[in-house]
């Protein structure tokens, strides 16, 4: 995999740096999911969990790039690792699952909004139709911010506590 980066600026002029995960970023997203409080760890992963165990790591950093990526966010001016989000797609190619994490002194400076516009960009260039996430109904900004971005809502059957949130994109549209 190449080292490309792309340079993205959120609405609070942020400057951010985004790069693909490398094996050696182990280090790299400890720390950043150090810094992610334990409310948005849970909402990243929906289970309760006080660290991110290293094999959730060593999947983040070793992937095929083709079912999944993760990309890594950095600040421009510092490259303080401020964000990460994932992309995993289903085996026929259509769909992409999306997960996204934000330092938690990062927060509310739209980085968690940019990074998911980069990846649904990602996702279209891949040829992929939908985008989605199973988030909590707890988790007021992400689904403010992905109701902003014309993601649709979806009530998920014997789960009141959390909803699917998707995003049709360019390709053929899906049910």
């Amino acid at each position: 995999m190449s080292d490309t980066h792309w340079s993205r600026t959120t609405w609070k002029d942020i400057q951010l740096l985004i790069r693909t995960a490398r094996p050696d970023d182990a280090p790299i997203l400890e720390d950043l999911f150090h810094n992610v409080n334990p409310e948005e760890l849970r909402f990243r992963f929906l289970t309760s969990l006080s660290k991110v165990q290293p094999e959730e790591i060593r999947r983040m950093t070793h992937v095929d790039h083709q079912s999944a990526e993760t990309y890594i966010a950095f600040t421009a001016d510092t490259r303080l690792p401020v964000a990460t989000a994932m992309l995993a797609t289903d085996t026929e190619g259509k769909r992409g699952e999306v997960a996204i994490s934000v330092r938690s002194d990062h927060r509310d400076l739209g980085i968690g909004r940019e990074l998911l516009a980069f990846v649904a960009e990602q996702a279209e260039a891949r040829g992929l139709d939908v985008i989605e996430s199973i988030e909590s109904r707890a988790n007021r900004d992400a689904l403010a911010v992905e109701r902003d971005m014309a993601f649709t809502m979806i009530d998920i059957p014997g789960d009141p506590s959390a909803v699917l949130v998707r995003k049709e994109l360019g390709g053929r549209r899906t049910g």
